[in-house]
């Protein structure tokens, strides 16, 4: 047997009878993201697993208060500017190439031919729930903290560790719906009624009925891989997906793709072997992360939302944020007002204000327009878009003196959530840096 590959971001221990306890405990960190390095080593270590001698595996964390975080969103926008200064035609091979690994290594871990349990006490949200849910059996403490959810939607992206494959597989594709595309989490007794987790126990109990169930010598296989899966049928899953997709064309006239995207892996994978589904799921994945919506609302609706959130608490907001946000929402208005019924129907085109409903027809050929209609503004309405939104990045402009650099995502948080600002376009500040304001 080789020895285990080399860790960083993992311990291990073993049981006298041979059990491993694999410790997520990223150094220097008090909460566990699934960085890159992180995740390379989590596929050596399945790699590894395979040929090892070991009677099974215990994943837990190191971290006293919460499992896994989810992914490390400041690698991921670096990854894009990455993929956007290679030539295009190297783009998706390039993307597969950085962002396959994660999927890769949970199917080799659940594959391995060894029973692995994972111990979970607080969070594991985004790949941290992903990593628990390719374990083959899930015990969760009953603390109120204990929540599992893929929050990727959120911020513009989709599961890409094979989240869209494995909780339909395990709750329903109904009941993973709120948690793929609203945000959803399942606290530890929802978790298991819905089947997203074995066994509920107190805390400090979970690393014990782990190793029970490891050493009751149990099937290595998940219920996908066995003989009598049977897979959705693609007439009753597009009985649930297809009414869905509809409403969140009506309500969000195609500005949102990770939601669509999401329902794409549902509809290519669910009816498919879990290779397949994984493999639907990373060409999905490719296409979403290329795009600049996500790259927008990591900046803003995550990056600024944890700053806004973290400085309301010191009560050490900028100074002038209301007056900035309402300046930012007057000027749209204005601008709106004075083109008239253009400016009525360019707003509710790009959602800009209030939510309205638009025509679904119209909203799916937005959802798929290459390039988007706010790098190639094509219609009257769309030119009339681009001025009311250059308004608001006017405002931006004349207000960099008084917001600092470090404070501009947070900025867009507050407009992109109180002034109208659409979300998927970042803020007025993001907006004037890529597009300008004339």
């Amino acid at each position: 047997m080789s020895d285990l590959p080399k860790m960083n971001n993992f311990r291990t221990e073993r049981t006298g009878d041979g059990i491993l306890h694999l410790i997520f405990d990223m150094p220097g960190r008090s909460m566990n993201v699934f960085s890159n390095e992180a995740i390379h080593e989590a596929e050596a270590f399945a790699d590894w697993l395979k040929g090892s001698d070991v009677r099974g595996v215990v994943i837990s964390s190191g971290k006293p208060g919460a499992f896994c975080a989810g992914a490390d969103l400041g690698e991921l926008s670096e990854a894009y500017e990455m993929i956007k200064a290679a030539p295009e035609a190297e783009r998706d091979a390039l993307t597969v190439a950085h962002f396959a690994p994660i999927g890769r290594g949970f199917r080799k871990l659940e594959t391995a031919g060894k029973p692995v349990a994972v111990a979970i006490h607080g969070l594991a949200l985004g790949g941290g729930c992903e990593f628990a849910l390719a374990a083959h059996y899930r015990v969760l403490t009953d603390a109120p903290e204990t929540q599992i959810g893929l929050p990727e939607s959120l911020v513009g992206l989709l599961p890409g560790g094979g989240g869209t494959q494995r909780m339909p597989r395990c709750v329903g594709v109904a009941a993973s719906l709120p948690i793929l595309l609203e945000g959803a989490r399942f606290g530890a007794a929802e978790a298991l009624a819905a089947g997203a987790a074995h066994a509920v126990v107190p805390a400090g109990g979970e690393l014990a009925a782990a190793e029970a169930w490891i050493r009751s010598d149990p099937d290595p296989r998940q219920p996908w891989d066995r003989e009598d899966w049977t897979p959705e049928t693609g007439a009753a899953l597009h009985a649930i997906t297809d009414p869905v997709r509809a409403r969140y064309l009506r309500e969000t006239g195609g500005h949102f793709p990770a939601e669509l995207a999401i329902l794409d892996c549902l509809d290519r994978g669910l009816t498919v072997d879990m290779d397949a589904g994984v493999a639907a799921e990373i060409d999905i994945f490719k296409d979403l992360v290329q795009r600049v919506e996500p790259r927008n609302m990591i900046a803003v609706m995550f990056l600024g939302r944890l700053d806004y959130d973290k400085r309301k608490r010191k009560n050490a907001l900028p100074e002038g944020l209301e007056t900035f946000g309402t300046a930012v929402a007057a000027a749209m208005e204005t601008r709106t007002g004075a083109l008239g019924d253009l400016g009525t129907r360019a707003a509710a085109l790009a959602g800009i204000g209030a939510p309205a409903e638009r025509d679904e027809a119209m909203a799916q050929a937005m959802a798929v327009r290459n390039p988007q209609w706010f790098e190639d503004p094509a219609t009257p309405e769309e030119e009339a878009a681009m001025s009311i939104l250059s308004a608001a990045a006017m405002v931006a402009a004349d207000w960099r003196g008084r917001i600092a650099e470090e404070e501009r995502n947070l900025a867009d948080f507050y407009c992109a959530t109180r002034a109208g600002f659409p979300r998927y376009l970042g803020g007025p500040f993001t907006f004037y840096a890529t597009y300008g304001a004339n």
